[in-house]
């Protein structure tokens, strides 16, 4: 799982960077606005947890800035702000849960998975022939066998598969897949044709001098 943390107070972040850590899920924390929309890759994301009361936009202000931007990712909110009126505003706005600190880490773990349990659209369909299941992380044929994949093309299926539709530049699935080591393009295409050499029914476009996308499929 995929986690990011939008939190101004250092000790909050880090801790539950380190709780979710130690299970083994990625953790990316933020402590503005300003640095989450530096992300490129927002829509990789499984789960965001925001504070409300942050410097810049605050966590509400936050929220309404991702979904104009289409990035429909579900979000809780962990605040100290009690009030009932501030409850109704952010269910209002669409976040999927609402948490007062102080906290326990099990049971935000346990929203968290409650959460990306109900969520639907685990079950990617890419074309007649392909599946990709973005919990499991897994390819699928049409007889839902799982296909052999290495990590990084596993990798590289999930981000263009959070961000379907768009087109992802080279640079940032470079950065992404091989986590900034001093990879150049020709390594990017060579990873590409190999992957597609496993597949009987390609649905990886190339667009030209941009990056890849995955079309949406209907």
């Amino acid at each position: 799982m995929k986690i990011l943390i939008l939190e101004d107070d250092d000790f909050i972040r880090e801790e539950i960077i380190n709780y979710f850590t130690a299970k083994n899920h990625s953790v990316t924390g933020y402590q503005n606005s300003d640095q989450l929309f530096e992300d490129e890759i927002l829509n990789s994301y499984d789960i965001f947890l925001f504070d409300i009361n942050m410097p810049g936009l605050n966590g509400f202000d936050t929220l309404k800035e991702l979904r104009e931007l289409k990035i429909d990712i579900p979000v809780i909110f962990i605040t100290s702000m009690s009030d009932i009126d501030y409850v109704k505003e952010a269910y209002t706005l669409g976040c999927s849960d609402y948490i007062r600190k102080p906290f326990f880490f099990e049971e935000l773990e346990l929203r968290i998975n409650k959460l990306i349990i109900k969520d639907n659209k685990n079950l990617i369909k890419l074309n007649k022939t392909y599946t990709f299941d973005i919990k499991k992380q897994e390819l699928y044929d049409k007889d839902r066998n799982i296909v052999e994949l290495s990590k990084n093309e596993i990798k590289l299926i999930f981000l263009l598969v959070k961000n379907i539709s768009h087109i992802i530049s080279y640079d940032t699935i470079i950065d992404y897949v091989w986590e900034n080591k001093p990879i150049n393009s020709n390594t990017l295409r060579t990873q590409i044709k190999k992957l597609r050499a496993k597949l009987k029914d390609d649905f990886i476009e190339n667009i030209r001098g941009q990056g890849y996308k995955i079309k949406k499929y209907d």
